[in-house]
C-alpha cells in the first residue's frame, strides 16, 4: 500500500469510528423530493420511515415511537411507545419545526434509553457492479452509483483469494482461504499470476469530509487467461503519456454495436471466421476497455455504441480513467454516437446534436438544399428515412477558457449504393457544423470524426476535402435513375484528413477499405503525430476482423493535434 493510500484509509477508519458505540439514524432528504426517509434499527429490526418534509417533527417522532413498540402478534393491543426526542447541539429541537429543518447532521435521536446519531445525507453507494468475466492483464472497472459522494474522495480496496494450493498456501481441508489486499485504486488490472484467483472490491463512499458505509462485492468467477497479444498493444507504445497543451489527442472508432455482433447472421454470414465467444459482449468489452484506456485520449469519438452499453459499461469505465461522455441515439435505433472528453483538459460549453434527415426539413439552414432535393422525390424519401445522427459538442480548455473547439461525430448511411444519400447527409452535417463554428462560436477550430462509409475515391470524401461537388459526379446516380439527384454543392470549411488515407480502417471477410476519418480545420490545427495502424499481419492473424485479439471490424484512428 502506498503512503497516500495508507493515510486515506487510516483517515477513513478514524472518521467511521467517531460514532463508535452509538446507533445511527440515516436521513436522506433532497430538496426536490417531497418526502425524506429515516432509516434506523428499532427493537432489533431495521425500519425505514417515509415522511413528508413539510410535516411537523412531532408527528415523525410519534411514528418512530409507535414503530418501536409494534407487536409481532397482531391481536395484542399496542403498548405505550417510549419517549422519543430529537436534540441538536445539546438542545431539544422544537416539535413544531418541519422535518426538513429539524433533521440536521450530527443531531441526536433518543428513543427511550437508546441514543442514535443522525447522519443526514451521508455518502452512500447504492449500486456496485463488477463485470461477469475478468481477464488477466485487462483492467477491471466497477460500475457504481454514488449519492452524496464522489469517486475521487471515496476509497477502493481490492482483495484477491488465490486458488487452493497456490502461492505456497496449503490450508487444511475445508479451511477458509485468506483474502489479501490487491490494490487501492478504482481500477484494478489483474496480473498473469492472478489467473484462477478470485477478486472482491470494497468501496467506501466519501465526500471529502466524511465517509459512509462500505459496500463489498465479490466477482462471480475467477480471473481468466487473456488472449495474448492484441492488435492495439504495439499502438499503446506510442500513447504511454497523455498530451499536454497545446497538443490534444483525438480518437475515432466504430466499436461494432452488440446489437449487430450478437446475431445469428453475424456469426454465420458476416463474421463466420470469428470464434463465437469473441463476439460475446463481455469478452469484446474487456478488450475495448483496455484498448481505449491505453490510448490516453483527450477526445474520443465513437460510433455504433449501444445505448445500454454506454450507460452500463462504457461511461462508467471511461469515467474511471478521467473521461466524461455524451451520447446521441440514432433515430429508431438501439445504438448511436458517443463523444468523450478528458475532464482535466476540457469543459462542455454546449451541445448541438441533430438527426440529419429531420434537420433537413425542420431547420431553415437547409432550405436551399431541401428545395433542390424536392425535384428528386426518390432520393428525398430515401434521405428522410435514414436514422443517421450528427453529434456536435463545443468544448473549452480548462487551462484557457477562451480556447474552444467544435468536436463533431457522425456515422453515415452504410449501403454500398448509397453514395448519393451520403452526399446529402454530409451536406447537412457540414452546414450545421459551419453554423456552430462560424456563427455561434466564430472562429473556433473543427475536429470532425466518424465512420463516413466512404472510401477516398468517393464524392463524399472529395466534397469534404475540396469544398465542392459537381452535379455531374457519378455518385449522384449511385443507386440508379430512380434515386438520382444531380446538384452542385459547396461549403466554406477548410478540412483535411488528419490521418491521411490508410489502406483500410475496416477489414472483414468480403471487404476492406478506408471508411473512417478525422477531418480537422487545416487553418487552425496541424498534425503532430499519427499513431501507426496495426500491421497487416496483426490484422489478418485470425483472417479478418473482429477476432479474439481485436474487438471490432473497424480499426481506431488516433492522432495528436497541435493548435497553430
Amino acid at each position: 500500500m502506498s503512503g497516500a493510500s495508507s493515510r486515506l484509509l487510516g483517515g477513513a477508519l478514524r472518521l467511521l469510528g467517531r460514532a463508535g458505540g452509538m446507533e445511527k439514524a440515516v436521513v436522506r432528504a433532497l430538496p426536490a423530493e417531497a418526502k425524506l426517509s429515516i432509516s434506523l434499527t428499532l427493537s432489533g429490526s431495521q425500519r425505514q420511515l417515509q415522511r413528508d418534509q413539510a410535516e411537523p417533527l412531532g408527528r415523525a417522532l410519534a411514528r418512530i415511537s409507535a414503530s418501536a413498540t409494534k407487536s409481532k402478534k397482531r391481536k395484542e393491543p399496542p403498548a405505550p411507545g417510549p419517549p422519543v426526542r430529537l436534540y441538536y447541539r445539546g438542545q431539544p429541537v422544537s416539535e413544531a419545526q418541519t422535518n426538513a429543518e429539524a433533521w440536521q447532521d450530527g443531531a441526536e435521536l433518543r428513543v427511550g434509553d437508546a441514543v442514535y446519531r443522525v447522519e443526514r445525507n451521508p455518502p452512500m453507494c447504492p449500486e456496485l457492479e463488477l463485470p461477469r468475466h475478468v481477464m488477466a492483464d485487462f483492467p477491471v472497472c466497477p460500475r457504481l452509483r454514488l449519492e452524496f459522494a464522489d469517486p475521487d474522495h471515496s476509497l477502493f480496496v481490492w482483495y484477491k483469494q488465490q486458488a487452493r494450493g497456490e502461492a505456497g498456501d496449503c490450508p487444511e481441508s475445508g479451511a477458509q482461504q485468506r483474502w489479501e489486499e490487491a490494490g487501492h485504486e478504482r481500477v484494478l488490472t489483474p496480473a498473469v499470476g492472478d489467473i484462477g484467483a478470485r477478486l472482491k472490491l470494497r468501496c467506501t463512499p466519501g465526500d471529502g469530509s466524511r465517509y459512509g458505509e462500505s459496500r463489498e462485492l465479490e466477482l462471480d468467477g475467477p480471473v481468466e487467461a487473456g488472449p495474448g497479444a492484441c492488435t492495439f498493444d504495439e499502438r499503446h507504445l506510442y500513447t504511454q503519456r497523455q498530451t499536454e497543451e497545446p497538443v490534444t489527442r483525438a480518437v475515432s472508432y466504430n466499436l461494432l454495436a452488440d446489437v449487430y455482433a450478437q446475431t445469428e447472421h453475424a456469426r454465420t454470414v458476416l463474421f463466420p471466421y470469428c470464434a463465437p465467444y469473441a463476439l460475446e459482449m463481455e469478452y469484446r468489452h474487456c478488450l475495448i476497455r483496455k484498448e481505449l484506456s491505453g490510448y490516453r485520449a483527450n477526445l474520443l469519438c465513437l460510433q455504433e455504441v449501444d445505448r445500454a452499453v454506454f450507460s452500463d459499461s462504457l461511461a462508467p469505465a471511461l469515467e474511471a480513467f478521467g473521461l466524461d461522455g455524451l451520447f446521441r441515439l440514432k433515430d429508431k435505433q438501439h445504438e448511436g454516437l458517443a463523444t468523450f472528453y478528458r475532464r482535466s483538459r476540457y469543459r462542455l460549453c454546449s451541445q448541438h446534436d441533430i438527426l440529419l434527415g429531420e434537420a433537413l426539413t425542420a431547420d431553415p439552414l437547409h432550405q436551399d438544399l431541401l428545395q433542390s432535393l424536392s425535384c428528386y422525390p426518390g432520393a428525398k424519401d430515401k434521405m428522410l428515412q435514414r436514422s443517421s445522427a450528427l453529434q456536435v459538442s463545443v468544448l473549452e480548455s480548462t487551462a484557457d477558457p477562451s480556447r474552444k473547439v467544435c468536436v463533431a461525430n457522425t456515422h453515415l448511411y452504410f449501403h454500398p449504393k448509397g453514395g448519393n444519400i451520403r452526399l446529402l447527409q454530409i451536406a447537412v452535417a457540414l452546414s450545421h457544423i459551419r453554423h456552430v463554428a462560424y456563427e455561434l462560436y466564430p472562429g473556433i477550430p473543427i475536429i470532425f470524426c466518424g465512420d463516413f462509409n466512404s472510401t477516398p475515391s468517393t464524392g463524399m470524401y472529395s466534397f469534404v476535402r475540396d469544398g465542392t461537388i459537381s452535379e455531374s459526379h457519378e455518385d449522384w446516380t449511385s443507386n440508379g435513375e430512380e434515386e438520382r439527384c444531380n446538384m452542385s454543392l459547396s461549403h466554406p470549411l477548410k478540412l483535411k484528413s488528419a490521418c491521411g488515407e490508410p489502406a483500410y480502417t475496416n477489414y472483414v471477410g468480403g471487404f476492406h477499405g478506408c471508411l473512417d476519418y478525422i477531418f480537422i480545420d487545416s487553418e487552425s490545427l496541424e498534425v503532430e503525430q499519427v499513431i501507426p495502424m496495426p500491421s497487416h499481419e496483426e490484422v489478418t492473424s485470425h483472417q479478418a476482423l473482429p477476432s479474439v485479439s481485436h474487438p471490432s471490424d473497424h480499426i481506431a484512428l488516433i492522432c495528436d493535434l497541435r493548435w497553430k
